[in-house]
């Protein structure tokens, strides 16, 4: 079936998949933050509808899309390096919204709240895009100026087959880095006397704590809802996925905010030293 043009759908599912597919810019982020609005009005259905399975995400045509080994290093040395270490993390909170629009159309059968959870997760990473956008702009550049990678939307594709591989591997996997990194980035950028994009990386840490949790959150679900044991089920899925590997070092304050347990945290830092041994 074709997926309507327009926002005048009231199924939350074809609207979010209309959010999904726009390649325009401007067009996503008003379509994510009416998304949000119009599910907290009351004003969308949550009737199932079949969709195409959608293979790839809407986006524009820059930046171009290259594998990561593909991308140069980015030094805040320079203005180059820093602003190019910037729309890394604009594109990161691109492929967000699609990943937050991708969460709610495709997987139709979860309580009502898992699509407030995803509906706000959609608007926030619209504006964390915006943000960052504008940190660029400031100074004369724009997002699509730099090549970048597809990793997160990889992702999504790998875990489209069920939602709790989806809940555990991006929001309590890659998302979670995010957690560990964002620090480290807030720290260089002070260095180099960025204090506006400290602001706004502040900003994103906040949120994504809140959004990594919700991921906590309904991965738990849907493991009691199918008896499994929460922590075994994601060890188990890191190891299939990523065999295991684990970067350090984790922001475990930030991590214990986003629903991961102690004995979690204690696997996952064994893991990171191992990895280092190695």
């Amino acid at each position: 079936m074709s997926l309507v043009q327009t926002n005048e759908s009231t199924n939350l599912y074809l609207r979010a998949a209309q959010c999904l597919q726009a390649s325009d810019v401007e067009v996503k982020l008003q379509l994510a933050a009416q998304l949000r609005k119009d599910w907290q009005s009351g004003q969308l259905s949550r009737q199932p509808v079949e969709l195409p399975d959608i293979k790839q995400a809407g986006h524009p045509a820059a930046p171009q899309l290259v594998h990561p080994r593909d991308l140069s290093k980015r030094s805040l040395a320079s203005d180059e390096g820093r602003l190019a270490l910037i729309h890394a993390v604009t594109h990161i909170e691109f492929n967000a919204i699609n990943l937050a629009c991708d969460a709610l159309c495709r997987f139709q059968s979860m309580p009502d709240d898992y699509y407030s959870d995803w509906v706000r997760v959609a608007a926030e990473e619209a504006e964390h895009f915006a943000l960052l956008r504008n940190r660029l702009r400031q100074s004369g550049r724009d997002y699509g100026d730099w090549p970048a990678h597809n990793g997160l939307w990889d992702m999504a594709q790998r875990t489209a087959h069920d939602c709790l591989v989806r809940m555990a591997l991006v929001p309590r996997m890659m998302e979670a880095r995010g957690l560990d990194v964002t620090p480290g980035m807030m720290k260089r950028f002070a260095q180099v006397g960025d204090a506006e994009t400290v602001e706004v990386l502040g900003v994103i840490l906040r949120d994504e704590i809140g959004h990594v949790e919700m991921g906590s959150r309904w991965f738990q679900y849907l493991c009691q809802q199918r008896d499994l044991d929460p922590e075994e089920t994601y060890f188990a899925l890191l190891d299939e996925y990523l065999h295991g590997e684990i970067r350090c070092p984790l922001h475990k304050d930030a991590r214990r905010q986003a629903g991961f347990s102690e004995p979690e945290l204690i696997r996952l830092e064994a893991i990171c030293k191992r990895g280092k041994a190695l």
